[in-house]
């Protein structure tokens, strides 16, 4: 008996449609991806299991860490740009240093700042990346010259009355930090009866 011979077919499968769809994903990605700005001041900060997420509007960040030069200092950041505005009104007032509107706004974009009032200005002027690479000293907070106590009070003024809320306040310190300046910044709050705060820590995995 004859055997019937069965017709090959082809094994190629079509991978266009497959590309095209890869490349509209990695385009999409690519688009509305936005890149990671380095630190001023980077810190190690101390590792937990907690989740908790800070807002990103009404909130005060105080970032304690060591800069190039080894000495500890103290970089301050406010989330929200109306806040940022008035925050800067405020103090320019206080120590009578004059911004522009456009130094308001360049400053509503920025990040975290570790400068004296009279310096801000150029910090502002500045691009982000040249922000990131700048040698700055820290705000001052000693006895003489305590202008982290009235960023502070300030930000936490114009916060209640553009959002009619309480601003928060985060400490981002490094786990290697000495005691007494951590101190420092908690005898602030403490000082503007401030007894509830954040700890921003590092994530790391729980131990079973």
């Amino acid at each position: 008996m004859a055997k019937i011979k069965m017709k090959k077919k082809s094994t190629s499968t079509d991978m266009t449609a497959m590309c095209d769809v890869a490349f509209l994903l990695l385009t999409f990605f690519i688009l509305t991806a936005t890149a990671k700005v380095p630190e001023a001041l980077p810190v190690d900060m101390p590792s937990s299991v907690a989740q908790t997420k800070l807002p990103d509007t009404d909130l005060a960040i105080i970032t304690i860490g060591k800069g190039a030069d080894g000495k500890s200092k103290v970089f301050f950041d406010i989330k929200g740009r109306e806040i940022r505005k008035r925050t800067l009104e405020g103090m320019g007032a206080k120590y009578g240093v004059t911004f522009s509107e456009d130094d308001k706004t360049k400053f509503a974009l920025m990040d975290d700042f570790g400068v004296p009032l009279a310096n801000l200005k150029q910090i502002i002027d500045m691009k982000a990346a040249d922000r990131t690479k700048a040698n700055q000293p820290g705000v001052p907070l000693d006895s003489l010259d305590n202008q982290l106590k009235d960023w502070l009070l300030i930000s936490r003024r114009a916060s209640i009355d553009i959002d009619n809320k309480e601003l928060q306040i985060a400490i981002k310190g490094d786990a290697k930090e000495e005691y007494p300046q951590i101190k420092r910044i908690m005898d602030i709050l403490q000082d503007q009866k401030i007894n509830s705060f954040n700890l921003v820590t590092g994530m790391r995995g729980k131990d079973f």
